[in-house]
Formats: C-alpha cells, sequence, structure tokens
C-alpha cells in the first residue's frame, strides 16, 4: 500500500472527526505526508506487521498501533515499535 495515500486517506477521514492510525515501514516517505498518528516498523517492505504466521508479533503491532489512538497530542503523533 502506498505510504503517500494513507497518509492523504488519513487526514480526510480525520477531518470528519474519526481518529485514525497507520502503520509505516518507511518512515522518511510518511513524514512528508504527516499523517494525523502512525506507527514505525522496521520490516521489510510488504509485511508491516511483521513475519507472516507470527501471530504474537503482529497483535502486539497492531495493540501498538491502536494505542496511539488515545494520545491527543497535536498531529502528528509518531512513534517507532517496541517489537522487532
Amino acid at each position: 500500500m502506498c505510504h503517500q495515500s494513507v497518509g492523504l486517506i488519513q487526514a480526510a477521514i480525520e477531518s470528519v472527526g474519526i481518529a485514525t492510525t497507520s502503520v509505516s515501514v518507511c518512515e522518511e516517505i510518511t513524514l512528508q505526508v504527516g499523517p494525523p498518528r502512525c506507527l514505525y516498523t522496521t520490516f521489510p517492505f510488504g509485511y508491516p506487521l511483521g513475519r507472516p504466521r507470527d501471530p504474537v508479533i503482529q497483535r502486539r503491532v497492531i495493540l501498538e498501533a491502536l494505542e496511539l489512538l488515545g494520545d491527543r497530542g497535536p498531529p502528528p503523533v509518531a512513534r517507532h515499535a517496541c517489537v522487532r
């Protein structure tokens, strides 16, 4: 999925009052778009949630991304994932 498109879609959804968050593997591109909330991972392109068939890591990434929804700081709210 295109990092730029996701950030633009997030901004549109947020403009109507719905909080969003995303997971990105390319911090440089994502920073340029400035989505409202984003979790950065160090996994390879195509695997933002980690290795296939690794539900433990995937669940941890999803939960970390969802935690960003509670951060009401001014956008962008960005954090690096604690999972590897």
